[in-house]
């Protein structure tokens, strides 16, 4: 196809989409403007439709996906995708080029992190292509334990696998800038030396067939710069996390095909489960720092974004690939957890106001960065639109006013304003609900597809369970995003902190109550407001109000594993992937759950054991050394520094140390090697107890 053709086709995909948008918005509000003609308490009434506008078009866009998705999917499959760029006798002609998979880590649990590389290099090992790809494993993390584990877990993975010279660990001395600077470091040390570049996270995995096919697609593309996978959520333990695959999984392909429909080759990067062309991308994607100072400016936190505006700038395509499988990531395990992570993205998004006006920057990337803003504003504007309705309706109470005291457009037609409202509510519901139904009939039209979800009664009730969930979720993350985007533009930013990837069945009530406590009053309040002053609409608001009174016991439920392996018993919630798992998803299980016991502590400070061991352990040591980069033309006093630390480390103990001066020590490779050569030679009554107590646990763990 001629680039001519191929833009008239994107333009008319995207006039397709826009027609449906501002249509459906159009009307809505047009409704809404004569139902509240003419009102009472005038100039609150443009607020409101102004507030009902944008929140319709919002709805009216996610349900554009579904549709045109629905119709691209059903109308003998969508011929402009870029998996069909690639023919089969094409595919197994394309030879491969060197390619890099890098697995940014910061303080994650380890086992986990190397049983997922353990099921990709195994996976890509049965394709025969294995020469062709090199695995990196790039530590942030700040975790004296982590990181030593992180070390011996290289070691014996890389023997396992008989994988030297293949399979590579690095720990940043100082982490800057966050995941972004760890792949930026990648790029400028080792980047020269491949022609692509995978992007993992720690808890995402794939499938080496995907992985060669995402290869060769690049090679076959020149002119594409990223291919964005899909990632199918999976391992989810929780009835929170089961609920969130079960959803993603059932609803996805639809949406995703949708994407696919109207972006083409401007998509966008999500981050991870992503292949890039190193080449433009070390040229054109150096992140620019932001006017003023974090949280909305400084650094870039929600780098991906960005990074494929530049990429799209500097004329290279970035395509999402919605139809290939073998993508796979896991969801947070509770609801605090999704909040947590939501907190971190709502400042990155909020940061892309910057780039809205950006120079040089295509109009669909602008769009990108809009709809990445409105994804947590959204949350506020309906929080003030609800408000803002409360308090009109407590006005008409107190002063007896009509809500409708003029005649409008419908009226003069004999529709009276009950119905004009009603229809109003049921388009709102259909426009939020009807693109589950679409998902869900493309699932049925599918040969075998309700049966990959446990059969056609299993989805309807999971579907409509997962809607009442839903229901009740909603409420809760208005009010998390709401206090988000007004704690960001107030300037508290956020931390980066360790996300917890897994769950179980002990609650932290006081966390519990401390996160959800403020949503339970304002529901509670809100409720006992309007009973008492606008008794007609709480009826109407309760859908709202009771996720909000109900959030900690909400938050509780979810949070437990034990409800998660109950519905999964049952049939319910349940993914093809659980039902008949994938090789590399067995693998990961089997290496989770087969995982050996870990060896007896050394030090009687938990917070020690990485240093202690490193310092005792001769085979640790002898690793942890090995990776160290020695430091030269060091000063006197640097040396001095140095020199009191370690022999007060050893007489006085680890507690006499602050974690700050442990973690150098640990950095230091003079200072590691000489506390380990001391340690063994020095007298046991010279040390401190601390040493004398992991001494004499070294024979406990030669024995096992």
């Amino acid at each position: 196809m001629s680039d001519a053709a191929a833009i008239s086709r994107v333009t008319r995909r995207r006039m397709g989409v826009l027609t449906f948008v501002v249509f459906a918005t159009g009307a809505a509000s047009l409704v809404m403007a004569d139902l509240i003609w003419g009102m009472p308490l005038q100039g609150w009434n443009g607020v409101l439709l102004a507030l009902f506008t944008v929140l319709f078009a919002l709805i009216s866009f996610g349900a554009s996906q579904a549709v045109f998705g629905f119709l691209a999917r059903r109308g003998g499959r969508d011929p402009c995708r870029l998996a069909c760029s690639l023919s089969p006798a094409e595919e197994r002609d394309t030879a491969l080029a060197p390619t890099a998979i890098i697995l940014p880590i910061f303080n994650e649990e380890v086992r986990r992190v190397y049983a997922g590389l353990r099921s990709i290099y195994r996976s890509v090992e049965r394709t025969g292509q294995i020469d062709h790809f090199d695995f990196f494993v790039l530590s942030d993390s700040t975790d004296p334990n982590k990181w030593i584990e992180e070390e011996v877990e290289w070691v014996e993975l890389s023997r396992e696998l008989e994988a030297r010279g293949r399979l590579f660990y690095r720990k940043r001395r100082m982490s800057l800038n966050k995941k972004a600077g760890n792949v930026a470091d990648f790029c400028r040390r080792w980047g020269r030396r491949y022609r692509y570049m995978v992007v993992l996270d720690a808890d995402s995995f794939m499938a080496g067939a995907t992985l060669v096919k995402m290869v060769r697609l690049m090679e076959r593309n020149a002119g594409v710069g990223i291919i964005q996978t899909a990632p199918t959520l999976v391992r989810g333990e929780t009835l929170f996390a089961r609920v969130l695959q079960f959803g993603m999984r059932l609803y996805g392909p639809v949406f995703l095909a949708g994407l696919n429909y109207w972006q083409q080759g401007e998509g966008n990067y999500w981050g991870h489960n992503a292949i890039i062309r190193l080449a433009p991308f070390i040229e054109h994607c150096a992140l620019p720092k932001l006017p003023g100072h974090e949280p909305i400016g400084g650094k870039i936190l929600s780098h991906d974004f960005v990074e494929a505006a530049l990429l799209r700038r500097a004329g290279w395509a970035v395509w999402l690939l919605p139809d290939v499988g073998g993508s796979y990531e896991e969801g947070p395990p509770t609801l605090i957890d999704a909040a947590k992570r939501d907190r971190r993205w709502c400042q990155g998004n909020l940061q892309h106001g910057w780039l809205v006006f950006a120079r040089g920057l295509p109009t669909i990337s602008r769009i990108h960065f809009l709809l990445g803003i409105f994804a947590y504003a959204a949350s506020l504007i309906w929080l003030s639109s609800l408000a803002l309705g409360s308090v009109l309706a407590i006005g008409f109470e107190r002063t007896g006013l009509s809500w409708v005291p003029t005649p409008g457009f419908a009226t003069t037609l004999g529709v009276p304003p009950g119905v004009q409202s009603a229809a109003l509510f049921g388009v709102t519901l259909l426009f939020l609900f009807g693109p589950k139904a679409l998902a869900i009939a493309d699932l049925f039209l599918e040969p075998g597809g309700a049966a990959r979800f446990g059969g056609p009664g299993r989805v309807l009730a999971g579907a409509l369970l997962e809607s009442l969930f839903s229901v009740l979720l909603a409420p809760i993350l208005m009010l998390f995003h709401a206090k988000f985007v007004v704690a960001t533009v107030l300037g508290r930013g956020v931390r980066w902190v360790t996300q917890r990837r897994a769950g179980g069945d002990r609650i932290d009530w006081r966390e519990l109550i401390r996160v959800h406590l403020g949503q339970t009053l304002v529901g509670l309040g809100w409720a006992a407001v309007l009973a008492v002053a606008a008794p007609r609409l709480l009826p109407w608001m309760l859908p709202v109000l009771a996720g909000m009174i109900l959030a900690i016991p909400f938050s509780a439920c979810s949070s437990r594993a034990s409800l998660g392996r109950w519905t999964r018993a049952r049939g319910l919630f349940c993914t093809p992937e659980e039902l008949r798992p994938p090789p590399e998803l067995e693998e990961v299980e089997g290496a989770v759950a087969d995982a050996p016991a870990a060896a007896a502590p050394l030090s009687r400070r938990a917070e020690d054991e990485g240093l202690v061991r490193a310092v005792v352990d001769p085979y640790v040591n002898a690793i942890h050394l090995c990776l160290l980069r020695t430091r030269s033309g060091r000063t006197g006093g640097i040396r001095q520094y140095f020199a009191e630390r370690r022999e007060r480390l050893l007489r006085e103990g680890t507690a006499a140390l602050p974690p700050r001066e442990k973690l150098a020590l640990l950095s230091d490779a003079e200072s590691m090697n000489w506390l380990h050569r001391e340690l063994w030679r020095r007298p046991p009554r010279s040390l401190a107890a601390d040493w004398r107590h992991a001494l004499q646990q070294v024979p406990k763990l030669a024995a096992a």
